[in-house]
């Protein structure tokens, strides 16, 4: 009998009953890359299956082939530590990296206008409202990364096995639209920071042309290992510091693909997944570096807030208007003769601060974005491929992701770029905002549900604290995104928008609802799962599949 979740999609002989062990959770240790090529090298196999460890790939399943290695060729080695000290810097050093390629997603330039314009109309008022967001961030990622290390499955992977076909297909959609509307926030952010560095000279849809080459460029270095990471911090430091004061915060857009992100990223440590000690390990580590890595990003939101805050907050169009006018900076046309307050945007920002600080803050703003949005497009690169690979089992080169990423996001962008001004194109930003608060169930309610089910994670499933605390965080998350949403469509003032919304809406939510309802029933509600009461049987949301799955 089937149940709603199940555990894979290819035909194979037997029938799989899933033990208190996640399935990839061996009992004999893994062999390194090393061993596994001498024993490929004289004929043998070395399928987990075969050491007498359960695979978490049926037989005939991708080839007997593990998917961590199609990315992960050379995982990275942590260093044995004799001393009994809880805490080791050289383990933390080892541990380094998924979490800090994680948080760039909560600078990218979708971001950063929240920045400003938390600081522009509110001054310092929203610090509890930054912190509040990052501290939430942070525990979802330690949900993914929990995970990744527990099973040796990301995100993706595990909704491939555990979701039914029709649910699956859906999801995968909902992710990478949310993959695009980041590509196009970055797309924006670069045609406008180009435009900026140019004075003019670039137009926007020149900017956005440009996108297209200088994303393979950095491709390129990046093949090379040569990052572009820590731009953005250093434009944003250096622009924080030597312009304005402190604290302040703004409401926050949790990008929903960084979830599927860092709980793949995590799989790029060697670990020995058949030893608790090893995953009490690893899991303690990533958290601690997530925590380093999402404080930083929390800094720099708050210095980026704080320069609009100083700077900005409380003046007028014509005030502003004079002060450009006195330093010669260009775009007066910005800023209308009346004493309205001034709104500001993340290419109107630059202007402002150009005209306050000095040309020199222009630039560096600019080369900010620039940054921002180069780094933002290889963690949604990355994020892409990951997801890909993981639904739908299709293993691409990052050059032919971002091809196909980039030319969806760049079309409508461009469009816009050559027939309406810069207002309209920065204006995309709140619809993409929207479009990104609306995929957060789809990668909030899945990692709940299956860090919650014991069958996969065994001893390190969700307690009840967290099942409690991750329920109420994720439904608080999703109703204040929701309100927004709710917000931003009403201001379209179209009957029409109005009735389609109406349409899109009742799919939306059932399809929420069906992933709820899931999710209840893997926390535990046991009274929601039908077919368990009709079998009378305790493995809930688990499937036993006979011989061949229909």
């Amino acid at each position: 009998m089937l149940s709603f979740l199940t555990t894979d999609r290819t035909p194979h002989p037997g029938n799989i009953h899933i033990s208190s062990l996640p399935p990839s959770i061996p009992t004999d240790q893994e062999p390194t890359h090393g061993e596994e090529d001498m024993a490929q090298g004289k004929g043998v196999e070395t399928t987990q299956t075969q050491r007498g460890a359960p695979s978490v790939f049926p037989e005939g399943q991708n080839g007997g082939t593990d998917l961590s290695s199609t990315y992960f060729h050379h995982k990275v080695p942590i260093p044995d530590d004799d001393s009994q000290m809880w805490f080791s810097f050289r383990k933390l050093w080892a541990f380094t990296g998924p979490g800090f390629l994680m948080s760039i997603a909560y600078l990218d330039p979708g971001n950063i206008e929240s920045d400003l314009q938390s600081g522009a109309k509110a001054g310092f008022k929203l610090l509890w409202v930054l912190l509040g967001a990052t501290i939430i961030g942070l525990l979802l990622q330690r949900l993914a990364a929990r995970l990744g290390v527990v099973t040796g499955m990301h995100l993706a992977e595990v909704c491939n096995r555990q979701y039914p076909t029709v649910p699956r297909i859906v999801l995968w959609l909902m992710v990478e639209l949310a993959i695009i509307g980041s590509d196009m926030q970055e797309v924006i952010g670069c045609a406008i920071a180009f435009n900026l560095l140019s004075s003019g000279r670039i137009p926007l849809w020149g900017g956005v042309l440009i996108t297209i080459i200088d994303t393979f460029v950095f491709l390129f270095l990046d093949k090379y290992g040569i990052g572009i990471v820590d731009v953005p911090c250093t434009c944003r430091l250096g622009q924080a510091f030597s312009l304005s004061g402190m604290f302040m915060p703004y409401w926050a857009v949790i990008m929903p693909h960084n979830i599927y992100l860092h709980s793949a990223l995590v799989k790029s440590r060697q670990i020995d997944r058949s030893s608790k000690k090893e995953l009490k390990e690893a899991n303690k580590y990533f958290f601690i570096e997530s925590t380093i890595a999402l404080f930083l990003s929390f800094l720099i939101n708050v210095f980026v807030v704080a320069v609009f805050a100083e700077a900005v907050y409380g003046r007028t169009n014509i005030e502003v208007h004079d002060i450009c006018n006195a330093t010669g900076i260009l775009h007066l046309d910005l800023f209308p003769l009346n004493n309205e307050t001034l709104q500001v945007d993340i290419y109107k920002g630059g202007v402002v601060l150009g005209c306050i600080f000095g040309p020199a803050a222009l630039y560096i703003w600019a080369v900010g974005i620039l940054a921002a949005g180069q780094s933002s497009t290889m963690t949604g690169t990355y994020s892409g491929q990951f997801v890909m690979e993981g639904f739908l089992n299709l293993r691409w080169s990052r050059f032919s992701r971002v091809l196909l990423t980039r030319s969806i996001a760049i079309t409508p962008t461009l469009l816009v770029a050559i027939f309406q001004d810069v207002t309209h194109l920065t204006g995309m930003n709140d619809f993409l905002n929207v479009l990104q608060s609306m995929q957060l169930p789809f990668a909030l309610i899945p990692i709940l549900t299956f860090t919650s089910l014991s069958s996969l994670m065994s001893e390190f499933a969700n307690g009840l604290f967290w099942k409690i605390g991750g329920g109420v965080v994720i439904l608080l998350v999703c109703c204040i995104n929701m309100y927004f949403v709710v917000i931003y469509v009403t201001s379209l003032n179209s009957v029409w928008l109005y009735v389609l919304a109406a349409f899109l809406c009742i799919a939306y939510l059932g399809f929420v609802g069906y992933l709820t309802w899931l999710c209840l029933i893997a926390l535990g509600v046991s009274c929601l799962d039908v077919t368990c009461r009709a079998r009378d049987d305790t493995t809930v949301l688990i499937e036993q599949q006979p011989e061949f799955d229909s």
